[in-house]
């Protein structure tokens, strides 16, 4: 039985459908339409074009973060309703872990890293070992500057992937012989790797409570600080 899959933590929006065996079909789009044009009807496509009718579906497996607020926000409300409405499981996947899908490939450290703005980024480090991707680091947040200097300590080459490495490539490419960055075209987070992890999960009897599950933001945002912010200095007064 197959699973339906989404991404929305960043610009890009990505959906698919995939069995334990077999990926049935993926569409993933980065422009400027907003993850509220462009979800619903991916989805509506996506079954139509793989001829998997929504009562077929086994589970749908959702990107939870860490990334954008807003973009985790619409792909988690999709998924919740969508799995209340079928009365299928719900199962949230590490956005960074998916990603790390990318590079399945044993004896190397893989560095997911995605945009936190200012000159920061969520990473998480995973390895791949005996088929399994496993975290060696829990996502954090730190400068991408920091998180050059962790990685030239690891006694083993690491990958990193994600979008921030593609707009720092010069600091990757003179941080070490032992840090290199995955390929342009793994730099976007894909629908069949939350698939995957999904179909994981599923077999593993990880699912999550339909009514308890939440983005995983990280940090708290932008508009959050500044209403704080503003609070302190009316309170000051």
């Amino acid at each position: 039985m197959p699973i339906l899959a989404l991404d929305t933590a960043t610009m890009v929006s990505s959906v698919a459908i995939a069995s334990a065996d077999k990926l049935l079909g993926e569409l993933t789009l980065q422009t400027k339409l907003t993850h509220s044009e462009v979800l619903m009807p991916h989805i509506a496509q996506i079954l139509e074009m793989t001829k998997v009718k929504k009562q077929d579906l086994d589970a749908i497996a959702v990107s939870i973060g860490p990334g954008s607020f807003t973009g985790l926000r619409i792909g988690l409300a999709a998924a919740k309703s969508m799995a209340y409405a079928l009365s299928l499981p719900i199962i949230g996947v590490s956005t960074l872990e998916a990603m790390a899908y990318h590079y399945p490939v044993p004896g190397v450290y893989i560095a997911a890293l995605l945009d936190a703005q200012k000159g920061n980024a969520y990473v998480a480090i995973y390895e791949y070992v005996d088929g399994i991707m496993k975290e060696v680091e829990a996502v954090t947040v730190d400068s991408f500057e920091n998180i050059l200097g962790k990685c030239q300590q690891f006694d083993k080459k690491v990958v990193l992937i994600g979008d921030v490495v593609q707009k720092n490539m010069s600091q990757v490419q003179s941080a070490g012989e032992n840090i290199v960055a995955a390929l342009p075209h793994t730099v976007m987070p894909r629908g069949a790797n939350v698939a995957y992890v999904g179909l994981k999960k599923l077999a593993d009897q990880k699912i999550d409570n339909l009514m308890e599950i939440e983005p995983v933001y990280i940090r708290r945002s932008e508009a959050e600080v500044l209403w704080e912010k503003r609070q302190q200095e009316q309170a000051a007064k």
